[in-house]
C-alpha cells in the first residue's frame, strides 16, 4: 500500500450525523450559511446526499452549540451574530494569545520567524489587490497566526486557539470587508514580526493585546453598521 493510499480522511470513520454536523458547522462559521437563514431539512438532505434523519440530528447538535436557534412555527435558523458571543470569545482569546506570543517568542526558531515574515508579506500583497477575495484574505490571516501558534510547541494550546479561531470566523468575515481594517492588519502583523525577530517579549505581548482590542472595536463597528442597515430596511 502506498503512503498516499494509507492516508485517510478522519471523517471517513465518523458516524454520518457527525459528518453532517461538521459540514453544517463549517458552513455556518465560514458564512456560507448566513445568520438568520432558515435550515430546510429536505433542501440540506438533497444538497448533502443524505436522508433527513442525520440532518435533523446535526441541527439538534448545532442548537446545543448555539449556532442554530429553533423559532416557533418557523423551524431552525442560523443563529445571529451577537455581541455577547463576541465578548465571550475575545475575552478568552486575548488571554490565550498573550500566552501564545510569550511561548512563541521563547521557542520560535529563526526559520520559523522567516516563514512568519513570508506569511506577513503574502498577506500584505493580497491586501493590495482590489479584487482580493474575503475568503482568501481570511485564510492568509489565519496562516500568519498559525505559524505563531505552531511556534509555541504546545499542542493543547494550539488546539484550543484553533477552536476559538473557528468560532471567530463569522466575525472575521465582517471586518475584513473594510479596506481600512485590512491596512491596519498589515501594519500590526509587521510590528508583531519585528518584535519576534528581536525576541522582545514585552513588546510582542503589547502588540498582540492591541491587535485583539482593535479587532474587537472593528467588529463592533461592523455590527453597528449592520444593525443600522437592518433598521433602515425595517423602516421602509
Amino acid at each position: 500500500m502506498t503512503q498516499e493510499n494509507a492516508m485517510t480522511n478522519p471523517e471517513d470513520y465518523m458516524p454520518l450525523r457527525e459528518v453532517v454536523f461538521m459540514t453544517l458547522r463549517r458552513q455556518i462559521l465560514r458564512g456560507e450559511l448566513k445568520p438568520g437563514e432558515r435550515l430546510m431539512e429536505i433542501s440540506l438532505a438533497n444538497k448533502l446526499g443524505v436522508s433527513r434523519t442525520p440532518i435533523r440530528e446535526a441541527i439538534r447538535m448545532l442548537e446545543h452549540e448555539g449556532l442554530v436557534v429553533m423559532v416557533p412555527r418557523r423551524g431552525a435558523h442560523v443563529a445571529e451574530i451577537t455581541r455577547q458571543e463576541l465578548n465571550d470569545v475575545l475575552e478568552i482569546r486575548k488571554t490565550l494569545e498573550v500566552l501564545a506570543i510569550q511561548r512563541a517568542c521563547a521557542n520560535m526558531t529563526d526559520r520559523d520567524i522567516r516563514q512568519l515574515r513570508e506569511a506577513e508579506e503574502a498577506f500584505a500583497i493580497l491586501v493590495e489587490r482590489k479584487d482580493a477575495d474575503i475568503t482568501a484574505l481570511g485564510e492568509a490571516d489565519e496562516h500568519f497566526h498559525d505559524i505563531i501558534y505552531q511556534g509555541t510547541n504546545n499542542r493543547r494550546l494550539i488546539q484550543i486557539l484553533n477552536n476559538l479561531r473557528e468560532q471567530m470566523y463569522r466575525f472575521r468575515v465582517e471586518y475584513l470587508k473594510d479596506i481600512d481594517i485590512r491596512q491596519m492588519l498589515v501594519r500590526e502583523h509587521d510590528a508583531i514580526v519585528k518584535a519576534l525577530e528581536i525576541r522582545d517579549t514585552e513588546e510582542a505581548v503589547r502588540l498582540v493585546t492591541m491587535h485583539i482590542d482593535n479587532q474587537y472595536r472593528s467588529i463592533n463597528k461592523a455590527l453597528d453598521e449592520r444593525d443600522q442597515e437592518e433598521n433602515a430596511k425595517s423602516v421602509k
